[in-house]
């Protein structure tokens, strides 16, 4: 009988291994959720992807060689990232820190450059309305700021600190001496409440405004519909068929629209407007019927009340303040028939836009609700405190402050 082997043994005398046994894995309820959407979300990169493989295959039992057989990766790294996860946990899968190359730019240039950004290009004597990630890289060349910077390397300094010089934004301070009042009336209608007291029944609030300017372009060329990775395609070149205006009366707590198209705005066509819906019912037997507009020419100050309420004894006129029309519902409604109606502007002739509207405000009658108007009169007292504290800090202004 042939006698068994000795094991082979190093110099040191210990026994070499000759093959590695996998460490056990074993997963809490909320890591294998996270792992598991690591592992299938289309978000994730490829490499964490890969990483949380692993780690769910390990804790299913499967051998290092069936991981790696499996997930086409090869058996060190199959071995590498289960061993860190039994080490580590979750913070082990992303890459470790690494040095990586040593800085370009100091601390101070970068600090130089944002600061530039902050600066409007007017006070630098620079023809420029605004800052681009381009300019602001030659003009730090050109300060010495630096000897060479890239227009991407300014952009990722600037995204440290969510600068965007390149873009603005317009605002305007509150001037009618009257806007909580008037402001106050229309929120108050909003909620059904008319100087304290619910409305009725039979009273009614209608949101009116127009639309000016609705073109007719004819392009030159087909619209192509949209196919396989493709957009809509419009050709650019277009004739152009005339304009009209598409005025909208908006029943705002029944969410019906009634609209026409006019050649023009004006008193005439808004009082159109105002016949043809207080012509039917309800409104011809109604109550109380309260028409919110802004403070256009067809329909601006105490002579339009006077002339809407001679028309129609039973209707009153609201005026929204002073640079306030987005307290106007209706606007909101402009805004769909802009979206889903005139862009992209592609009509024949006027006679095609007339229609287009009209049987639009067909469709939407069909299905419309209500819009979920949530400013509040507690919002609009909030939005009025805050613009006094900042007339507070900045006294310059208090000329521009709103009066409450």
């Amino acid at each position: 009988m042939t006698p068994l082997r000795p094991p082979l043994t190093p110099r040191n005398g210990d026994p070499l291994v000759t093959a590695r046994s996998a460490v056990p894995v074993s997963l809490r309820a909320c890591e294998r959720h996270r792992l598991k959407k690591m592992a299938y979300g289309h978000k994730t990169p490829h490499q964490l992807r890969c990483r949380a493989e692993v780690v769910l295959a390990a804790s299913r039992g499967h051998s290092n060689a069936r991981i790696a057989r499996d997930t086409g990766l090869h058996l060190d790294t199959v071995r590498t990232w289960r061993g860190r996860f039994a080490n580590g946990g979750l913070p082990a899968l992303p890459d470790r820190k690494r040095s990586g190359r040593p800085p370009l730019f100091t601390l101070m240039q970068t600090a130089q450059v944002k600061a530039l950004a902050c600066q409007l290009p007017a006070e630098s004597g620079v023809p420029l309305s605004r800052w681009s990630c381009p300019e602001l890289a030659r003009e730090a060349v050109k300060r010495g700021i630096t000897a060479f910077v890239s227009a991407s390397t300014v952009r990722r300094w600037l995204t440290e600190d969510a600068l965007k010089p390149w873009q603005h934004r317009s605002w305007i301070f509150i001037t009618d001496p009257s806007f909580r009042t008037k402001a106050g009336r229309v929120l108050d209608l909003y909620a059904r409440t008319w100087q304290g007291h619910p409305l009725g029944p039979k009273e009614y609030v209608i949101s009116a405004d127009e639309k000016t300017s609705i073109q007719a372009r004819c392009r030159c060329h087909p619209t192509l519909a949209p196919g396989q990775a493709r957009a809509m395609r419009v050709n650019h070149t277009y004739g152009r068929g005339g304009a009209l205006a598409c005025l909208a009366a908006y029943d705002i707590h029944q969410a019906k629209v009634f609209g026409r198209t006019e050649p023009r705005t004006g008193i005439e066509p808004f009082m159109n407007l105002v016949t043809q819906v207080m012509s039917q019912e309800p409104y011809a037997s109604a109550k109380r019927v309260f028409w919110i507009v802004d403070n256009g020419s067809s329909h601006r100050g105490t002579k339009a009340a006077d002339r809407l309420t001679a028309a129609f004894p039973n209707a009153v006129m609201v005026h929204t303040p002073v640079h306030a029309s987005w307290l106007n519902q209706v606007e909101i409604y402009f805004s769909v028939v802009q979206r889903k109606v005139v862009s992209p502007n592609d009509f024949t002739d006027l006679a095609q836009v007339r229609d287009r509207l009209r049987t639009f405000g067909d469709r939407y009658n069909a299905t419309a609700q209500p819009f979920q108007w949530k400013f509040t009169t507690s919002d609009l007292d909030d939005l009025l405190a805050r613009l006094d504290r900042h007339t507070a800090d900045h006294p310059e202004e208090s000329s521009a402050a709103p009066a409450t």
